[in-house]
């Protein structure tokens, strides 16, 4: 078995969340779950848990200053292939939050990256290093 990051979160109302996760980012479903309490998410690669809970209808973030300007934390990204993130921005463009920017330009550290949310307001960073 390889090393895999768990995270569990409070998705809303499964419902509509799940298929964010499977329809818009098309991660595909995991092994586990249990109906109508949560479900496994395969996000590239890592297991996400997404547990049925009471909708929010704001973000509980705080917002953060950093090099690249404003930051909500918490939140959780993934970095993928230039191809994957071009493609996942075609897909997300209703549930971005932040414009994709590039930081660190013409270093051996250059990115792309944007942030999105779920439906219930869970804060994702899409991001692809090109070094």
């Amino acid at each position: 078995m390889r090393n895999r990051f768990h995270l569990a979160i409070l998705a809303g109302d499964l419902a509509e969340t799940v298929p964010f996760y499977t329809e818009i980012l098309q991660c595909e479903l995991g092994n586990d779950a249990e109906e109508g309490r949560y479900q496994d998410i395969e996000f590239w690669g890592h297991e996400l848990t997404l547990h049925n809970s009471t909708p929010r209808d704001n973000y509980d973030c705080e917002i953060h200053d950093v090099e690249m300007g404003k930051v909500l934390t918490p939140h959780m990204g993934i970095h993928l292939s230039e191809e994957e993130y071009h493609a996942v921005l075609q897909r997300v463009t209703p549930h971005i939050i932040e414009e994709p920017i590039t930081r660190y330009e013409g270093t051996d550290t250059e990115q792309r990256t944007f942030f999105i949310r779920d439906p219930n307001y869970n804060v994702i960073e899409i991001k692809y290093l090109r070094g």
